[in-house]
């Protein structure tokens, strides 16, 4: 069971840009300028523009390290295609957006967040190319699930993240806790959580939102929306359990929030030895590298009532309606889609492959985070309908207050804020 150190030498996703990027949006050929040919005319009867107009790619970059990747694979397509493309990391990726797409002049390629599909769906912002894909049969199932609104397949999902629990083995061996106690239900999660705090430690300590909290939901049956995104389905008993569960453990001291023992995320929390097991996604390797002395081991969340459940983050390249040149574009996608630069990108900065032909490599390469990509076969993706951001907003501001608030009663606001938005 002794945990292999690199985990810690892999790159790491910040969770900001994390919980920035996750997702895209689109609109189909029929609705702009690429149905119409646009200044410089489509190629043939793929509905694309195409043209000698350079490129342009906007990326909400974590760091270096995925800047940097990022840039040396767009050159390497560049060289090959003679087609010249200019990588811009971008200090606001929503609001540089937003600009770009006012004044009519935005990038042809982007980082898309899931919680903006509807949105740039609806007003013909960006097209539906995911069809197009040569690919498109090797991007994960629920991926494409991300990303397709009005039965529309919009764009490639460019990678992905799972949340799964983190555990620190020191403590862990320390409190005299084996592999036969590692959680496999809830029961056995609040056992090893009550073993593990101790002093300044907490034994469970995860970020006070939705993101994280959401996970429990899943594990009860439970969601916010639908899965087809037409039906507000918050306000349930599967929720109103895992609220419940969450609450009863935040108010016995076994559970914190990560605001409530001074860290400002899980991975903080894990590292300093606030919390003794986090709630997090793979973009939490990077970050312990700050923290030699912790020993992490990944594994699965523990099943809840319905079964084994869990999150799912992702964002995909997004492709502009009035981009002139389209048809470069796709190829560009293509090709940082190929499970080789996939895998390249996840040695530079720790991302998974959305392509399920990289996964057994991945697997091998990073056998000690093997738990974030299991859980791909049972993940939940968040909303992604219209307005849902703000949603999310106030549902954490009263998650906020769950130890001493009443489920049902947050429950019942979120879905009635849910129910003005969708459908």
């Amino acid at each position: 069971m002794r945990h292999s150190r690199r985990l810690m030498a892999l790159g790491g996703v910040g969770l900001a840009a994390t919980l920035a990027l996750a997702g895209c949006g689109g609109s189909g050929f029929d609705d702009g300028p690429a149905a119409s040919g646009g200044a410089n005319g489509t190629d043939g009867g793929s509905g694309l523009t195409s043209s000698d107009d350079a490129l342009t790619i906007m990326i909400g970059s974590s760091g270096d390290a995925e800047t940097a990747a990022v840039k040396e694979a767009v050159a390497a397509w560049s060289k090959d295609s003679g087609v010249d493309a200019e990588v811009i990391a971008a200090t606001d990726l929503t609001q540089q957006l937003s600009q770009g797409f006012a004044g009519g002049n935005p990038p042809d390629l982007f980082y898309l967040a899931t919680e903006l599909l509807a949105g740039y769906a609806d007003n013909g912002s960006v097209i539906a190319y995911g069809d197009q894909l040569e690919n498109k049969g090797d991007f994960y199932p629920s991926l494409v699930q991300n990303f397709t609104y009005d039965d529309k397949f919009f764009c490639a999902p460019k990678d992905f993240s799972t949340l799964q629990l983190i555990i620190n083995k020191n403590l862990w061996d320390k409190a005299g806790l084996t592999e036969a106690d590692i959680p496999t239900d809830w029961d056995s999660l609040a056992a090893a959580a009550k073993k593990l705090t101790s002093g300044n430690t907490t034994g469970l300590v995860f970020s006070g939102e939705y993101q994280r909290v959401g996970a429990f939901m899943a594990e009860a049956g439970g969601r916010l929306v639908s899965e087809d995104g037409t039906t507000a389905v918050a306000d349930s008993q599967e929720n109103a359990d895992a609220l419940a569960y969450v609450k009863e453990h935040l108010a016995d001291g076994t559970f914190a929030y990560a605001a409530d023992v001074g860290a400002g995320w899980g991975g903080e929390a894990l590292g300093k030895q606030l919390g003794a097991m986090t709630i997090e996604g793979n973009w939490i390797t990077g970050a312990l590298g700050d923290y030699p002395d912790v020993d992490p081991l990944v594994v699965e969340l523990p099943a809840g009532p319905a079964g084994k459940g869990t999150l799912q983050f992702t964002n995909c390249w997004g492709m502009a309606a009035d981009s002139p040149n389209q048809e470069a574009a796709l190829s560009l996608v293509e090709y940082l889609t190929t499970a080789e630069q996939q895998l390249a990108f996840s040695k530079a900065f720790g991302p998974m492959p959305s392509v399920q032909s990289a996964a057994e490599q991945w697997t091998t390469d990073n056998p000690d985070l093997e738990a974030f990509l299991s859980g791909a076969d049972y993940a939940q993706g968040v909303p992604t309908n219209d307005g849902v951001s703000d949603v999310f907003t106030d549902f954490n501001a009263q998650l906020a207050t769950l130890k001493d608030g009443d489920p049902a009663t947050i429950l019942k606001s979120v879905q009635s804020n849910l129910e003005a938005i969708v459908g």
